[in-house]
C-alpha cells in the first residue's frame, strides 16, 4: 500500500481495486501520466497538481488517464470562466453563509450502506429574497470541496436527495435553463465526485417539465442515476436503507437539523445571527471537517416542508398521492 492510500480500510482499498482499477503498484505512474498532459492545455491555469489532488480525478474516472485529465482541465476551466463564483470562496463569505445556515446543502453525519455520503436539499426552503441560486450552488460546491478531501468518499461517492415538497411554481420559475446548465456543468462535468444516485421526492409536475428541459445537458450515465420517486418512499428505501435516513424520508433517524453542516464548516463560533466573525475553509486548501462539531453543537430549529409519513408513503396535506410510485430510471 502506497502512502497515498494511508488511512483507507482494507475493504475500501479492495473496492478501489475492483471498481476503479486502482493499482497501488503503479499509482505514482498513473498520476504522472495525467500530470504530463498539462502541457497540452496552456490556456488553463492548473493551480494545484500535487499527487493527492490528481488522484481524486483518477478515481472519479476509474483510472482512465485521458478522461481524468479532461476532468481536471474542466475543473480549472470552469473556475476560470466563472471567476465571480469563486471569489472569496469560503464558508464565511456572506452569500455562502446564508445558504449554509438555511440548509443548502444538508449533509447527514452517517453514510449509507455502501459508504456513500448523503446530501439533502429541501427545495421549499429556498427563500429567493435571501439566497440567490448562485450562492446556493457555491455552498454546494464548497461543501463538496470539503467532503472530497476524505479518501473514502473519493472511492465510495455521494448520494443526493432532493425533497420538492411545497416547492412552488413561482420558485420553480427562477430555475432558468442558463442557471441549471451552470449547475450541471459544475457538478457533472467539472467536479471529481462519484454520484451514485440523485433522488427526487415529492416532485410536482413542473419539476418533471424542468427535468425534461435539462435532459439534453445530462450524460447517459447521469440520467441512469436519476430517480423520480414521487410520493412513494418504498422505492427510495429499496435503494437507501431507512436506517440511513431522517424521518422526513421515512427513515428511522431523527428529523434533520438544518444547522448541522453550517456549524461543521463555520466551527465553534457558529452563530444563528446574520453576522459572523469566524473564518473557516478556503476551498483550495481545505482540511477535514470535524464531525465532532456536529455532535457538540446544539440543534437549530428551521423551517422545513411539512409532510406526513404513513406506512412508508409520504403524503402532503395539500396534495394527493403521486402517480410516480417507482423510480423512473435504474442504476447501471
Amino acid at each position: 500500500m502506497t502512502h497515498l492510500q494511508a488511512g483507507l480500510s482494507p475493504e475500501t482499498i479492495e473496492k478501489a481495486r475492483l471498481e476503479l482499477n486502482e493499482n497501488p503498484d503503479i499509482l505514482h505512474q498513473d498520476i504522472q501520466q495525467v500530470r504530463d498532459m498539462i502541457i497540452t492545455r496552456p490556456d488553463i491555469g492548473f493551480l494545484r497538481t500535487d499527487d493527492a489532488f490528481i488522484l481524486r480525478f483518477l478515481r472519479a474516472r476509474k483510472f482512465h488517464q485521458t478522461e481524468a485529465f479532461r476532468l481536471l482541465a474542466q475543473y480549472f476551466q470552469y473556475r476560470q470562466l466563472n471567476l465571480d463564483m469563486f471569489k472569496n470562496f469560503k464558508a464565511d463569505d456572506p452569500g455562502i453563509k446564508r445558504a449554509l445556515t438555511d440548509g443548502f446543502p444538508g449533509v447527514l453525519e452517517n453514510r449509507d450502506h455502501c459508504g456513500r455520503k448523503i446530501l439533502l436539499l429541501f427545495a421549499a426552503n429556498w427563500d429567493q429574497s435571501r439566497n440567490s441560486f448562485i450562492d446556493i450552488l457555491r455552498a454546494i460546491l464548497l461543501s463538496l470541496e470539503v467532503l472530497i478531501e476524505d479518501q473514502e468518499l473519493q472511492i465510495n461517492g455521494f448520494i443526493l436527495i432532493i425533497d420538492w415538497s411545497n416547492f412552488s411554481f413561482k420558485q420553480a420559475s427562477k430555475l432558468t435553463p442558463s442557471i441549471l446548465k451552470l449547475a450541471i456543468e459544475g457538478l457533472q462535468d467539472s467536479f471529481p465526485a462519484r454520484f451514485g444516485g440523485v433522488h427526487f421526492v415529492n416532485q410536482p409536475w413542473y419539476i418533471h417539465a424542468l427535468y425534461t428541459l435539462i435532459k439534453p445537458f445530462l450524460k447517459d450515465k447521469t440520467r441512469k442515476r436519476i430517480f423520480l420517486h414521487g410520493n412513494n418512499l418504498n422505492s427510495l428505501h429499496q435503494l437507501i436503507h431507512p436506517e440511513c435516513l431522517p424521518s422526513e424520508f421515512g427513515g428511522t433517524l431523527p428529523p434533520y437539523d438544518m444547522g448541522t453542516w453550517a456549524r461543521t464548516l463555520l466551527g465553534p463560533d457558529y452563530s444563528d445571527e446574520n453576522e459572523y466573525t469566524h473564518t473557516s475553509y478556503n476551498a483550495m486548501h481545505v482540511k477535514h471537517a470535524s464531525s465532532s462539531l456536529e455532535r457538540e453543537a446544539s440543534p437549530k430549529p428551521m423551517k422545513r416542508s411539512q409532510s406526513v409519513v404513513e406506512a412508508g408513503t409520504l403524503k402532503h396535506e395539500d396534495q394527493g398521492e403521486s402517480e410516480n410510485t417507482q423510480p423512473l430510471l435504474a442504476l447501471d
